[in-house]
This record gives C-alpha cells, sequence and structure tokens, in this order.
C-alpha cells in the first residue's frame, strides 16, 4: 500500500518546523532578567530603597518600586536583598590592555591608532571588571604633544580587541584623541624643549590639517580638481576639526591649562581637560570655556614635580562652577580596582555625594560621546550594572558583580574572579593562573 503525501504538506512541516525554532529562539533570547530588593542608585533620578531593575537582553526594561514596574511570567527573579545596584563605572582614562602610541621619531602622531596594540587578555582589563569598570577611554602614553587615536571599549568578554569596540551611529569605530603638554613631551630633538616651542608646534599642525581639509573639500566640490594624496595624520585631524574626535588633554600646571585652553578657542575643536592638577587655580576660566575635566585622586605623595599642588578640592571646586566633573584612573597609576575610591576622596574633600557618583558614571559618559547609551539605569540604556555589598563610598563596601550589556564579566563568589579582586598568585597574568590551583 502507498501513502502519497502532497508537495505542500512538506512545505507546511518544514515551515513550521522553521518557525518553532525560530520562536523558541526569540524566546530564549527576551528572557527578562528581574533584580529585585536592593537600593537602586540610578544615577538620573532619585535612589530607590526597595527597587525593581528589569532588564531584556542587552537593555534595561524598566527601573522602578515593586508598584509601579511589573515583571513578566517567565522572568529569572534574582533576589538582591541588602545590595546596591548602580550603572557600571567608566573610566575616561586608562591604560589597561597594554596599549602603546608613538613612538620616538615625532612629537606628534595623530595616525597611530592605540588600538593596534591592544591585548585583551591583559590582566589588569578583568581586574578593571573587578572594579566595576564597565566602560573605558585607552589612552595611549603622554610623551608626546599628540600620541594618537584612543578607543572606546566595552569590558565584555572577549577573544580579540575588537570584540570590545564601540560603534558609532555612522559605523565608525568610537575613540578621541590624545594630546598633551608640560613636562612629558619636553625631550631632546626632534621633540621640544621648552612650553611655547610646543604650543607652536601643535598650532601649525592644526593648520596643516585646515589646510588638508580645504583641499579635501574643494575635490568634493569640483570633481576635476585632484585630492591631495592620503595623509593618515591629517585624516585624523581633519575628524578633530570636524569634531567627529573628541581632544582629550593631559595637562597639569595651570598656565598648561590655559594653553589649551587657548588651542581651542583658536581651532575650535571638542575637548576634556584630562588630570588638571591645578583646576582649582583656574576654575573660573576652565567654566567659562565650557570644558568638561577628568581629574584623578592620588593617596599617596610623590610623582612628577608639575602635579605638586594636585588638591583634593579640585572636584568641589569644578563641581561649584557647574563644570561637568568626571574621574579617571589613568591605570595603573590608581588600580581600577579601587576606583570608587576617587568618588570617596572627592567627597571627603567637599563634592557632594551625588555629584562624584554622577562623575564617575554619567559625567565619563558624556566626555566619551555615550551618555544616550550608558552612564545611568535608564530604560533603553545598555544593561550595564554592578552589585555592591553596600553603600558605594564605604571603605567596608565590595564590587559582588559587573554587567556588561546584560552579561555577567566578573562575581566575586567565582573563585577566579576573586583571585582577580583580591590578587595573590596567578592574579597578574592569565597564564599564570593555569598553573595555580583551578587547573583541575
Amino acid at each position: 500500500m502507498h501513502i502519497f503525501i502532497s508537495l505542500p504538506f512538506f512545505r507546511i512541516l518544514a515551515l513550521s518546523f522553521l518557525c518553532g525554532i525560530w520562536y523558541s529562539s526569540l524566546l530564549a533570547e527576551e528572557t527578562v532578567q528581574a533584580y529585585v530588593g536592593a537600593k537602586l542608585i540610578p544615577i538620573e533620578g532619585e535612589s530607590i530603597a526597595n527597587g525593581v531593575l528589569l532588564i531584556q537582553d542587552d537593555k534595561i526594561l524598566a527601573v522602578g518600586t515593586p508598584e509601579n514596574v511589573d515583571i513578566p511570567d517567565g522572568a529569572v527573579v534574582h533576589d538582591v536583598s541588602g545590595k546596591v545596584i548602580m550603572p557600571g563605572l567608566i573610566c575616561t582614562h586608562s591604560h589597561i590592555g597594554q596599549g602603546s602610541g608613538g613612538d620616538a621619531s615625532a612629537p606628534i602622531q595623530p595616525e597611530v591608532r592605540v588600538y593596534d596594540s591592544i591585548n585583551v587578555r591583559d590582566a589588569r582589563i578583568e581586574k578593571a571588571r573587578a572594579g566595576g569598570l564597565t566602560t573605558v577611554n585607552i589612552m595611549p602614553g603622554s610623551g608626546h604633544l599628540l600620541s594618537g587615536q584612543t578607543i572606546y571599549l566595552k569590558l565584555r568578554d572577549g577573544n580579540k580587541v575588537e570584540d570590545l569596540f564601540i560603534y558609532n551611529k555612522d559605523g565608525s569605530i568610537a575613540g578621541g584623541i590624545k594630546m598633551a603638554n608640560g613636562t612629558n613631551s619636553r625631550k631632546d630633538p626632534p621633540f621640544p624643549g621648552t612650553r611655547a616651542k610646543s604650543a607652536a608646534l601643535v598650532r601649525q599642525q592644526y593648520i596643516k590639517a585646515q589646510e588638508y581639509q580645504k583641499k579635501l573639500q574643494a575635490a568634493a566640490d569640483d570633481p576635476e580638481k585632484d585630492p591631495p594624496d592620503r595623509d593618515l595624520g591629517l585624516e585624523a585631524l581633519v575628524e578633530v576639526l570636524e569634531g567627529k574626535r573628541v581632544v582629550h588633554h593631559h595637562t597639569h600646571r595651570h598656565d598648561d591649562i590655559m594653553t589649551v585652553l587657548r588651542l581651542k578657542e583658536e581651532f575650535g575643536f571638542r575637548l576634556v581637560l584630562q588630570h588638571v592638577s591645578e583646576a582649582w587655580k583656574v576654575a573660573d576660566e576652565i567654566a567659562a570655556a565650557n570644558v568638561p575635566c577628568s581629574i584623578i585622586y592620588l593617596d599617596s605623595p610623590g610623582g612628577k614635580l608639575e602635579a605638586r599642588d594636585i588638591d583634593w578640592r579640585n572636584g568641589a571646586e569644578l563641581e561649584s562652577r557647574g563644570v561637568v566633573t568626571g574621574f579617571h584612573t589613568d591605570d595603573g597609576i590608581t588600580d581600577s580596582r579601587w576606583f570608587l575610591r576617587s568618588a570617596g576622596f572627592a567627597v571627603r574633600a567637599g563634592m557632594s555625594e551625588s555629584g562624584a557618583l554622577y562623575g564617575m558614571t554619567m559625567a565619563g559618559a558624556k566626555m566619551l560621546d555615550l551618555d544616550g547609551r550608558t552612564g545611568s539605569l535608564t530604560t533603553g540604556k545598555d544593561a550595564d550594572f554592578i552589585v555592591l555589598s553596600g553603600e558605594p563610598l564605604s571603605v567596608y563596601t565590595r564590587i559582588e558583580e559587573t554587567w556588561v550589556e546584560g552579561k555577567k564579566v566578573f562575581d566575586l563568589d567565582d573563585p577566579k574572579d576573586r583571585l582577580w579582586a583580591n590578587g595573590g598568585y596567578g592574579a597578574g597574568t592569565p597564564g599564570a593562573i593555569h598553573m595555580c590551583c583551578y587547573e583541575n
């Protein structure tokens, strides 16, 4: 006996099978994670004593109280009673990943890309996650007037640096430009020997970039005109002139700060002042220029002479004048695992607690043009957050979990992660851990 089944039947069967796979996959992707019972510090908005945080895939679905946030059926509920949840920390000036920039051939090297030298297996990336960092601006060093292009990274788990990239809306890779003045870049020729010569070299290079920009525009307006020969360094500086790249400028002394502000005024580039040890001396001028500052706190003496007048009241002085003020580690100047202490030092010296926590999160997001995506517990933003054992500025508080885009990248209860947080044998290099107690 022969049974005949029509071809449409097979099509329906196949379609049903594929739809079932798609639907199951969709359900798996859209599983809601609910964190209940913790104190939430959204940064943008008041703290919530008994909060509900809903995460779906890589985004924040809802933030609120049990009375105004409904937990959907099928959600995975995490009881985090007694804990504190706040956005992931943002370091606007870091050197984790062993990145390097320009060499000794010239003082200005905008063509250099720091991400061509980043090692994502660097132990300091693991330690940064242990410190609650979820987003970083990795910079080349400060031994040049311009040492290269910086890179903004999400500290996701990744096998290569591309796995950590953040992309702009136009598809380009997010990053800025690292510049410096003061002592670091003053050396033997071809480097400048004085502060005045340093400023002159920078001015000359930006004038060249303006001329290159005009030639590019002329060729674009007139097809009969040939564009200039491609110059990678000038291309990067044109991006600076067009506002596509922010200048992150290492500077300490008040006179060096004023030099940077003059250059900004002349060439119109977007600017974040980094370090600004003597910001308290020219806080009015910084505020008038409407320039954000990323500051660092040191808890031990020493360092370079030009930073001798660094003052813990920097944060309070800048905050009182309405300057967007964030923090950075300059890791390893400050170990990323202790980044939250910077906010504590700032509060101790007069900065408001809300302003200091804003500086650890949203201020950094603004400086990296990522404030629409991260920096606060806000519906629709990336699910970048940390779970704390207590109040964020207490010396007794531990960071227990770090989440990047809805995925846990650090868990203090995991012995391997605890090693990164606490130190000890195997914590200095990812390779050493395999010679330690976790091999078997």
